[in-house]
């Protein structure tokens, strides 16, 4: 993985010194609340409902151990022993004091971490598929790419005052584990007679008007990257709308002037911006490259892996739900499960950082990976050392074999956190996971991806769940409205509401009738939900969800 050179550690130690001068003229009274906004947001601190939450950046997921170890050492001096993941691959600390963050982020600095455009109306945190340099399926490894976006947009004088926040996520498999078409630039790696490049879409996004994204180009060379990228953003630097904050997204931008207006201006910028670049950017990006060569991989046979899948099913049902095929048959992709059931998903203990650092460290060659659906993973372990790691994990309260399955729920803050939030998300992703636990039904449900958002922002990206669940305020009463067939992947959809929201009481109960009316109607105990849905429609879940209605018809 990247490590910083003197250049960053430099560029960083000056921007936090920076930083702490403001938060000491805030304390002092110096600034007001609203003159120290821009200027908290453009160092990834917010205020939520009840205290401070800082947002801190992990570059497209990836980490190492002494990184994962510094998290678990700030939230046990300044917080309160937890971080929260979350669908950036960011973490969160959810409880600073405003005197302690600079304090936070010289720590965080020290193993070149930092927080710096993890808000406001910039070029965000690029996200990337968390089993890249691993994925069995991979073209090529995106994070060298994305290296390259997060070293070019790091305070790009052009870029820092967009008309609102902008998303960049990247894939090197032709399977998207990022969702790249539901981000402002989605970036997916192709092949075209031999040569490996980037179909490039443009105009996707959640929150209040959830749109896909439209292919822009399907063939991008790699070497033109950044000038195309900078095309693509100047271009909504001059078309975005500014009077209206609701449709100043690129998305509505793509919208209103249409894909093919979009893209004959993003060429024609395309070519100005290219004759500007001198080959600068391909000098860094082979230096950039060096530091994700592949780890020294052990070769050896996988006996003890294959006796312990067979003796133990509790092993063997983790190893069937939590672990993916490695481009080395002698190794497996490892995602552990940051979601126990009733637990509050996406949050890690420090003493949990600590663990799944040592085994990274033991047996993972040192890397570690934050995914968008708020897991830890483990991209690189041989198969032997499994059943040693099962173990630890399951010492540590993180050996849940639920990855994929309806308790490996997305879920935003919600109101326990969350100023902007309009109802609780925590609670009924808790419920949920409880619910099909007690029913030992998840295994039999298989496949089935439930995102749940505490309100239109969509944080919990609710409308590319399988079931998605929007949490809104109505009348000062919760209401949870639900959607069915939204998908993040290749074949990214956006959901359908089913009808009338249920209150807070019933959101479970109703989950509970559009599963069991799912497994009624499958074909097969091998038909996904999403594949059950696509074939059947929303009616039988829509007469499940709604049976008074359907009498009426009847």
């Amino acid at each position: 993985m990247y490590k910083y050179n003197d250049f960053d550690a430099a560029f960083l130690a000056e921007r936090n010194a920076q930083f702490r001068a403001q938060v000491e003229r805030r304390i002092d009274g110096s600034l007001t609340e609203d003159e120290f906004k821009p200027l908290r947001l453009m160092n990834g601190l917010y205020l939520q409902l009840h205290a401070y939450m800082l947002r801190v950046a992990v570059p497209y997921g990836t980490m190492n151990p002494t990184q994962m170890r510094q998290f678990a050492h700030v939230a046990d001096k300044w917080d309160k022993g937890y971080g929260h993941l979350t669908t950036r691959q960011n973490i969160q600390f959810n409880w600073p004091k405003l005197r302690d963050v600079p304090d936070m982020l010289d720590s965080l600095g020290e193993v070149g971490i930092h927080a710096i455009q993890t808000s406001g109306n910039t070029i965000r945190n690029t996200t990337a598929d968390h089993f890249a340099g691993a994925a069995a399926d991979e073209i090529e490894d995106p994070r060298p790419y994305a290296e390259l976006i997060r070293q070019w947009s790091t305070d790009h004088p052009e870029f820092q005052f967009l008309g609102r926040k902008f998303k960049i996520a990247i894939t090197g498999s032709e399977t998207d584990r990022a969702v790249t078409k539901a981000h402002d630039v989605g970036l997916r790696m192709v092949r075209r007679d031999g040569e490996a490049g980037f179909e490039v879409m443009v105009g996707g996004g959640l929150g209040r008007t959830p749109m896909i994204g439209k292919v822009l180009r399907d063939f991008l060379p790699r070497e033109d990257l950044l000038p195309y990228l900078e095309a693509v953003l100047s271009v909504y630097n001059v078309l975005g709308r500014r009077d209206n904050k609701y449709k100043a997204r690129i998305k509505i931008t793509v919208h209103e002037n249409g894909i093919d207006t979009y893209r004959e201006m993003t060429e024609k910028a395309f070519a100005l911006r290219k004759a500007e670049f001198d080959g600068t950017d391909q000098k860094l990006l082979a230096e950039i490259k060096e530091h994700f060569a592949a780890p020294a991989f052990r070769h050896g046979a996988t006996d003890r892996f294959d006796s312990t899948y067979d003796a133990d099913p509790v092993f063997r049902a983790w190893v069937d739900t939590n672990l993916s095929a490695h481009h080395r048959d002698d190794h497996a992709v490892v995602t552990i499960s940051v979601k126990n059931h009733g637990q509050t998903p996406g949050d890690i203990t420090s003493e949990q950082m600590r663990v799944v650092a040592d085994l990274a460290e033991e047996f993972g060659y040192s890397e570690l990976r934050l995914s968008h659906e708020q897991n830890v993973i483990l991209p690189h372990i041989h198969k032997n050392d499994l059943p040693a790691i099962h173990a630890r994990l399951r010492a540590a309260d993180l050996a849940t074999a639920n990855v994929g399955l309806i308790s490996d729920i997305i879920a935003c803050p919600g109101m326990d956190y969350c100023a902007l939030a309009t109802a609780r998300s925590i609670p009924v992703a808790q419920e949920i996971a409880t619910r099909f636990d007690d029913l030992k039904l998840e295994h039999e449900v298989g496949d089935l991806k439930i995102k749940i958002s505490g309100c239109i922002n969509a944080c919990g990206h609710h409308h590319v769940g399988h079931i998605g669940i929007l949490g809104l305020d109505r009348a000062g009463v919760e209401n949870y409205q639900i959607t069915l067939g939204g998908d993040g992947s290749e074949n990214a959809a956006i959901g359908t509401r089913t009808g009338p929201g249920f209150s807070y009481d019933e959101i479970v109960p109703a989950v509970e009738r559009i599963i069991k009316a799912y497994l009624e109607v499958r074909d097969s105990a091998e038909e996904r939900f999403i594949d059950t849905y696509g074939r059947v429609g929303m009616e039988p879940f829509k007469a499940a969800l709604y049976p008074d209605a359907a009498k009426k018809v009847a």
